[in-house]
């Protein structure tokens, strides 16, 4: 497996999310999770079709969200995208233009969520606390 990117993340605005939500931090994400990996989805339906307009608002949506848990790399992409899709309507051309950027948007999303997910884990707490290990010589 893949090393995962500890710099897709702004670790500050993490723990600022995570301070302000504190216990509903970890039902928020899960949130996240679910409209995040619907709005992928939806931008990638509306590739496939070529429709600039419906990639905009599942991109915007991505790109807020992201923003909001520190996941800097994948609010940039989400915006790229977005920004894009919009001059595509106004030219009134195809979105071509992000097909790549596109492709590469659900490994982002993924690889986003795995750095979320672990960071966010109560195991993951525990064991780097110490709690319940015996004593070096024990």
């Amino acid at each position: 497996m893949a090393q995962i990117d500890e710099n897709l993340i702004d670790w500050s605005i993490y723990n600022q999310t995570s301070a302000a939500l504190g216990p509903n931090f970890v039902r928020i994400l899960g949130y996240f999770r679910e409209d995040g990996t619907r709005s992928v989805a939806e931008i990638e339906d509306a590739m496939r079709t070529k429709d600039a307009i419906r990639i905009v608002m599942p991109a915007h949506t991505l790109k807020g969200e992201a923003g909001q848990f520190g996941a800097t790399r994948l609010c940039e992409l989400a915006e790229r995208i977005e920004f894009i899709a919009r001059k595509s309507i106004e030219h009134r051309e195809a979105p071509d233009e992000i097909m790549e950027l596109i492709v590469g948007l659900r490994p982002l999303f993924e690889q986003t969520l795995a750095l979320l997910d672990q960071a966010s884990s109560p195991v993951v707490h525990r064991q780097t606390s110490g709690f319940g290990r015996r004593a070096a010589g024990h």
